[in-house]
C-alpha cells in the first residue's frame, strides 16, 4: 500500500501498518506526509477485527526479535511495537492517531518538555558536584564551607592540580 509517496506493508487480516524507520521518520517530518495519511480512511474490515485488552508482544517481521511496546513521544497515549533497527508496527488506526497528535502540536510539546527535563537534570548534577567539591575542601580543612574565600581556594587547588598533572 503506499500513502502518499511512502510505501507501507499492510495487513489485510488486521489492518495494520509496517513501516520502515526511514518511512516512518519522513511521514513524521513532512506535513504532506501526513496529510495522506489522515486522508487515508481505514476500509471497512470484511471480518470482525478482534478487540483485546491483553498485551502481546509481537516479532519484527525482518528481524523475527520481539519488539518493544512503546508510548509514542512518552505522551501521546498511542502505544506502538517499535524494532529500533528495522521499524515500526501500527495496530489499525494507530498511525493516523500519531499524525494527528503530531499535527495538534503534540511532539512539539513533548520534546520542550524534554528539553526542561533535561535541563533540570543538568542542573541537579551541577548543584551535587558543587556539593561533592565542598565537602573535599572541608575535609583537606580548607576552611568553612560558608567562607566566601572558599571559591577562590578551591579555584587556586585546581589550577595547581592542573599544571601538575
Amino acid at each position: 500500500m503506499t500513502i502518499g509517496s511512502t510505501a507501507v506493508l499492510e495487513c489485510e487480516r488486521c489492518l495494520g501498518l509496517w513501516l520502515d524507520v526511514p518511512s516512518f521518520e519522513k511521514i513524521c517530518a513532512d506535513r504532506e506526509q501526513q496529510s495522506a495519511v489522515l486522508g487515508v480512511a481505514s476500509p471497512a474490515p470484511t471480518h470482525a477485527v478482534r478487540e483485546t485488552s491483553k498485551v502481546k508482544y509481537v516479532p519484527c517481521p525482518v528481524c523475527s526479535q520481539l519488539m518493544n511496546r512503546i508510548n509514542f513521544a512518552r505522551c501521546s497515549g498511542v502505544i506502538v511495537d517499535v524494532c529500533k533497527g528495522h521499524g515500526t508496527w501500527f495496530d489499525r488506526d494507530e498511525l493516523s492517531r500519531i499524525v494527528e497528535f503530531i499535527s495538534d502540536g503534540g511532539l512539539n510539546a513533548s520534546r520542550a518538555k524534554e528539553k526542561i527535563e533535561i535541563a533540570e537534570e543538568r542542573e541537579r548534577l551541577r548543584q551535587e558536584q558543587r556539593a561533592v567539591d565542598l565537602s573535599s575542601s572541608a575535609s583537606l580543612g580548607i576552611g568553612d564551607p560558608d567562607d566566601h574565600r572558599l571559591t577562590g581556594i578551591a579555584s587556586a587547588r585546581g589550577l595547581l592540580k592542573f599544571l601538575l598533572d
